[in-house]
């Protein structure tokens, strides 16, 4: 009877030892796809986020002097420490334009729209855009937090790898992953240059006479018999010997005849 009852307890325990092997694997397995999970981002509703604006601005009216109206330009720019990003100039029949496209501190964006535009009376067009980009910045970041702490993981998991299959497994999700952080990085980048930089468009033109076709061709050609009778003097001068053997010879030739007769 004893006998019976020993046998029944080790029975018991080796099963129990089983079931508890069992479970652990289990845990073992479940364990790499807990870690690679997405951590939860913690979201604070108690602060809120410092706005995030792009703005943008451009305007467009007449000067009587290019020169001078592009030098007011040129010194507004240097003293908001502000930078041209474009400077395009266009000339069509009866008008002379200037674009320039100037990146400026978005805190002196006003100071140098009021400096550039001095003097001026009537704006052919003036538009000024805010536009808030704080959600989209907000999460761009919770994103990229996100996906660097699951870099982390991916790190720290390669490091507890056994085999060669894991290994690699781990290296192509890392790699992946990695590409998308650098595509977040280089958007969010992209915005904050874009609020701390604001984006005015300076164009300026001047009327000009608008000279018809007949017109040219009349000057052009009046032009050109001028320097062709320029240029005949200049000849005449580079010939004077033969000209004055020329008019010698007329003479002793005519006063040869006259005595002959």
């Amino acid at each position: 009877m004893k006998y019976h009852r020993l046998l029944f307890i080790i029975v018991l325990l080796i099963f129990s030892s089983c079931s508890q092997n069992a479970e652990s694997s289990e845990m073992a397995l479940q364990l790499p796809e807990k870690a690679m999970a997405a951590p939860q981002v913690e979201e604070n509703y108690g602060e809120s986020p410092e706005r995030k604006l792009i703005k943008e601005g451009r305007v467009e009216f007449e000067t009587s002097d290019m020169a001078e109206t592009r030098k007011t330009v040129a010194e507004a720019v240097k003293k908001n420490k502000s930078y041209i990003s474009s400077d395009q100039e266009y000339k069509s029949p009866g008008r002379i334009s200037n674009t320039v496209v100037i990146r400026v501190p978005a805190n002196q964006f006003d100071q140098l729209l009021k400096e550039v535009t001095t003097g001026v009376e009537k704006f052919d067009n003036k538009e000024i855009n805010v536009r808030d980009i704080t959600e989209e910045f907000v999460d761009i970041e919770a994103r990229l937090k996100t996906k660097k702490e699951l870099e982390q993981r991916y790190i720290d998991l390669l490091k507890q790898a056994k085999n060669v299959t894991e290994i690699v497994e781990i290296e192509k999700q890392a790699n992946e992953l990695r590409t998308d952080i650098e595509s977040v990085e280089g958007r969010l980048k992209y915005l904050q240059n874009n609020v701390a930089f604001s984006t005015l468009s300076v164009t300026f033109y001047e009327n000009v006479p608008h000279e018809t076709v007949f017109g040219q061709k009349f000057r052009n050609g009046f032009r050109n018999g001028w320097d062709n009778l320029i240029w005949f003097f200049v000849m005449l001068v580079n010939i004077w010997p033969f000209v004055l053997l020329g008019i010698l010879a007329g003479w002793g030739i005519r006063r040869y005849r006259r005595r002959k007769r």
